[in-house]
């Protein structure tokens, strides 16, 4: 008897592709695997015999094999209408059974891993003719309606670990394998086919050109279901260069513009314990903790830099990381009605070099990643010579403004800041960062063009353009969350303490006097390092733990922000993942001590943050990862054909001892002006 066999079952209608997906999946798993191929056609007795075929295939096949054991069983002569030879299948590393129920409810406790196969109901049927002919032609009705009721008793396709949308088009099968190294059931079983994430080579080409970058990210990517534009928007004056550079100067140097387009190109969401990835025409889904998922994708050196690449960007995922993933952080959980997390997986994109005025095109080496390169450099041409961005302006101009509601009048607001100082008083707490929501529904709103005037308003060195299908988030943030370069350097640079810009020169200065020699807003920012030192601390090297920067005041169009830096090294060979996993979400945002000011919150709060308050960056394939914090970040999700779209705003303050609850709300107001005022609408009363 030969050990167990891992079993891939392919289930889906008639017409769906199974069989071709089957034999060519098997086909390229036998470069590395032996692997055994069962049909369920050959062994269903009759036209009429789905049900009676599932319990054959059950007892007769899918039992001895999944023992380890060869399966005998009776074919069935369709020429002649009766049983057929004996026939015998051999088990192997890897089973694969196809066919209508191979993943039925008694088939699944043998199944290592489900796919299930769909296509529209037009093309399933003209695919089975086809292919079947006459011979199925006077049976199709009959047998549809046995399909039927075997769906309609037994919902198979929720059981489906990856679901195929199969297009005809010769791609099921690299996307469902794609698909399946995911599943922790097969991660043994397909170490050859995981390897190939790693050892991956990275082509690049260096431009001398200053493309205007929105220009060039419609050019690239106006048509992307799901992009990121990560837009170092901040532009400074009098920098001295390439390594010289002040911190707000180093925060904004590059800009990187991607979708998930092109052969390694992937997304994913993750909701509520479930990762669903998709690649291409294939989706799987993998329930547990999202960070323990991120480890398996992200962490090790996949990739080398190109020689004189000044940015730690080497292709990878980007998109954001929402709050309520602080279930996995020591929070509890509380849903979100947007995903909790969103990524796409680049293997090819642009970055921006604002300090030596360069383009470098990025691309792992792919059939398509030439014609790729050649479409880009054409685009970078076309956007330099351009003259600028005239897309600025809101298309909606003679429209009402969106009119936003808050989670929170004033009056409850400032209870729970009194609440919060009760807690504090309790020795509960020592500083809670206390937020709100305001939410807007509208009968249109463009996102694009929304965002073009947020950038152009209130320009930030981490404002971010991502689209994911229905959903998108435009951020003009100006703090780092955390940042692990590739040879290990860590950085924090949390911000605590706001004050509002003023027009008249001598009230701005006044007001970014009143910051700097503020205790409070010392106090705030300081309690907050002292937290973001002890995050760093669980994967940082003993005694690599430093403060570089400390309550500096650094101006934004709108705002003056007191900023701190905090700085260590990763303890070599630490997981990477589980190092921003002790960090999230970020302290400036929770409050400290973390935990115990987070379970303050979620009864303060009274829903969830959604993408505020979460992270927005990358994780590349050298290992680096820098993230934002989501701040200043507008959420738009689309409300479907005929649907309103929803817009929401998160703001907040920390709150301590001796905060005054009319200057707490003045200052989320402040807060939320620069988005507010851009869209034409005012905070709610």
């Amino acid at each position: 008897m030969t050990p167990a066999p891992v079993i891939i079952a392919i289930d889906g209608r008639s017409g769906a592709g199974k069989t071709t997906l089957a034999i060519e999946l098997a086909a390229t798993l036998r470069n590395h695997h032996k692997v055994s191929l069962f049909h369920l056609e050959d062994i269903y007795p009759g036209w009429d015999g789905l049900s009676a075929g599932i319990e054959r295939y059950v007892t007769t096949v899918l039992a001895p094999l999944s023992r380890g054991e060869a399966a005998t069983w009776v074919s069935w002569d369709w020429e002649n209408h009766h049983d057929g030879d004996p026939r015998v299948t051999l088990p192997a590393e890897i089973v694969i059974v196809e066919g209508v129920g191979a993943a039925a409810a008694a088939a699944r406790p043998h199944l290592d891993a489900v796919i299930w196969a769909d296509a529209p109901d037009g093309e399933r049927r003209t695919r089975a003719l086809a292919r079947d002919g006459e011979t199925y032609e006077p049976f199709w009705d009959q047998w549809a309606g046995q399909e039927a009721e075997l769906l309609a008793a037994d919902d198979i396709p929720q059981y489906a670990h990856v679901r195929v949308l199969n297009r005809a088009d010769g791609t099921a099968p690299a996307d469902a394998l794609q698909a399946l190294t995911y599943l922790p059931a097969l991660t043994t079983a397909l170490v050859p086919e995981l390897s190939s994430r790693r050892g991956l080579r990275l082509l690049s080409e260096r431009i001398e050109a200053s493309p205007d970058p929105a220009i060039l990210f419609q050019a690239l990517y106006a048509t992307s279901g799901n992009a990121v534009w990560l837009d170092s928007s901040l532009r400074l004056a009098g920098t001295a260069g390439p390594g010289k550079e002040t911190p707000a100067a180093e925060r904004s140097r590059f800009s990187i513009l991607a979708d998930d387009g092109g052969t390694f190109g992937q997304s994913v969401l993750h909701s509520s314990g479930v990762t669903r990835i998709t690649a291409g025409c294939a989706t799987a889904n993998v329930s547990g903790p999202f960070f323990r998922w991120l480890e398996t994708v992200w962490g090790r050196r996949a990739v080398r830099g190109p020689e004189d690449y000044p940015c730690d960007f080497a292709l990878g995922w980007l998109g954001y990381l929402g709050y309520e993933l602080k279930r996995e952080t020591g929070g509890h959980d509380i849903p979100s009605d947007a995903p909790d997390a969103g990524l796409i997986f680049a293997g090819r994109g642009v970055v921006l070099d604002h300090t030596d005025n360069t383009v470098w095109l990025l691309a792992l080496d792919a059939p398509d990643a030439a014609a790729w390169l050649n479409r880009a450099r054409e685009a970078v041409t076309a956007a330099a010579e351009s003259g600028g961005s005239t897309g600025v302006v809101l298309p909606a101009a003679n429209a009402a403004a969106p009119a936003f509601a808050g989670r929170d009048t004033e009056t409850s607001y400032k209870r729970k800041i009194a609440e919060a100082q009760h807690q504090i008083a309790e020795g509960n707490s020592y500083e809670v960062c206390l937020t709100t929501t305001l939410a807007a529904e509208v009968p249109a709103l463009d996102p694009w063009a929304a965002y073009l005037a947020l950038r152009r308003r209130n320009p930030a060195p981490f404002a971010s353009y991502l689209r994911f299908g229905g959903l998108t988030v435009a951020s003009t943030s100006p703090e780092r969350f955390l940042r692990i370069a590739s040879d290990g350097g860590m950085r924090a640079e949390p911000i605590k303490g706001t004050r509002r810009r003023a027009a008249d020169p001598d009230a701005d200065a006044a007001l970014r006097e009143d910051l700097a020699t503020s205790l409070k807003d010392r106090a705030e920012n300081i309690m907050i390092v002292d937290l973001l030192r002890n995050d760093l601390s669980h994967f940082a090297e003993p005694g690599s733990v430093t403060v570089s920067r400390l309550c500096e005041i650094e101006s934004y169009a709108t705002v003056h922000q007191l900023v701190s830096t905090i700085d260590a090294v990763l303890l070599p060979g630490s997981p990477r993942a589980e190092a921003v996993a002790a960090c999230f979400p970020a302290g400036s945002m929770t409050g400290a001590p973390k935990i115990s000011t987070m379970a303050i919150l979620d009864g303060l709060e009274e829903g969830p943050r959604g993408v505020y308050s979460g992270a927005i960056g990358y994780f590349s394939l050298n290992g680096a990862t820098d993230l934002a914090v989501a701040i200043r970040t507008l959420v738009v999700q689309d409300g479907g054909e005929g649907g309103k779209v929803r817009l929401s705003l998160g703001v907040g303050g920390a709150i301590t001892a001796d905060s005054v609850p009319q200057d707490e709300y003045e200052e989320i107001r402040t807060k939320a002006y620069g988005v507010l005022s851009t869209l034409g609408s005012a905070f709610p009363d």
